[in-house]
């Protein structure tokens, strides 16, 4: 299996070999531009998947797809998308049906990504993507409205909490749970996955794979193990809600 990483941060890139390679996956080849890119492919064979950045240093990676496109050529190979970008732009990419890690990349997420990719292999097609569609979803983020409140069945009756009300989702057994500041839980019928998508990125953070919490809900930070922080809000008290090491980097530039 011929992999390659085109990523213009060479850091990042490393990083990712590393990961790849406690997969046993080895990656051939590291490209760091879109000008670059389009070299190579115009001189070698295309690899069977590749881990793309969007934002590369002389411009975004779909210019390489482009170029081919121009010349009524196509790049036969998977792509994984790897992006910093918040989760109400990536709606395109689920629109079309495309692969995206979030970075910082999640081991178990990458894990998760190759293994849907193996097995598709046998029957992987050429890529088709809305380029339009996606670089408008990108350039235009605040075209995205936010959820503003969330209905939850009590019995025989229905509740409505708004976000204001909210102190913390957390995951558990299975189920998706809102823990609201007067110390009460209440499950929806949603994801985190799907939350992270519907809230808006400047009030709420996905900080571990249990939690999303509100900037407003957080009571103190204290320095935690493994280069990790935990969080002290209100009310919740059934489970340490700690950022993950992961998500640190991009949890401190979000409070600031």
């Amino acid at each position: 299996m011929k992999i390659i990483i085109i990523e213009d941060e060479k850091p990042a890139a490393r990083l990712l070999q590393r990961k790849l390679q406690k997969l046993d996956i080895e990656v051939g080849v590291m490209l760091h531009s879109v000008e670059e890119a389009i070299d190579w492919f115009t001189k070698n064979e295309h690899p069977d998947l590749i881990f793309l950045d969007i934002q590369l240093s002389d411009g975004l990676s779909f210019e390489i797809f482009e170029h081919f496109s121009t010349l009524q050529q196509t790049i036969k190979s998977a792509v994984i998308f790897t992006t910093a970008y918040d989760e109400y732009a990536l709606r395109a990419f689920k629109l079309n049906s495309i692969d995206y890690l979030l970075k910082p990349i999640d081991e178990e997420d990458l894990e998760v990504a190759v293994s849907k990719f193996k097995a598709r292999l046998p029957k992987q097609e050429t890529l088709q993507f809305d380029f339009e569609q996606i670089k408008k979803m990108l350039s235009n983020p605040f075209d995205k409205t936010y959820k503003k409140r969330f209905t939850v069945k009590i019995g025989q009756h229905l509740k409505v909490i708004s976000v204001e009300e909210i102190e913390c989702f957390f995951s558990e057994n299975k189920g998706t749970y809102i823990h609201t500041f007067d110390n009460r839980n209440y499950l929806i019928d949603s994801t985190l996955e799907v939350l992270e998508q519907d809230l808006d990125g400047a009030n709420f953070f996905r900080i571990s794979r249990k939690f999303i919490i509100p900037l407003k809900a957080i009571k103190e930070i204290l320095v935690h193990s493994n280069s990790r922080l935990k969080i002290i809000l209100p009310t919740y008290k059934e489970d340490e809600v700690v950022v993950s090491r992961e998500k640190v980097s991009d949890f401190k530039t979000w409070i600031n």
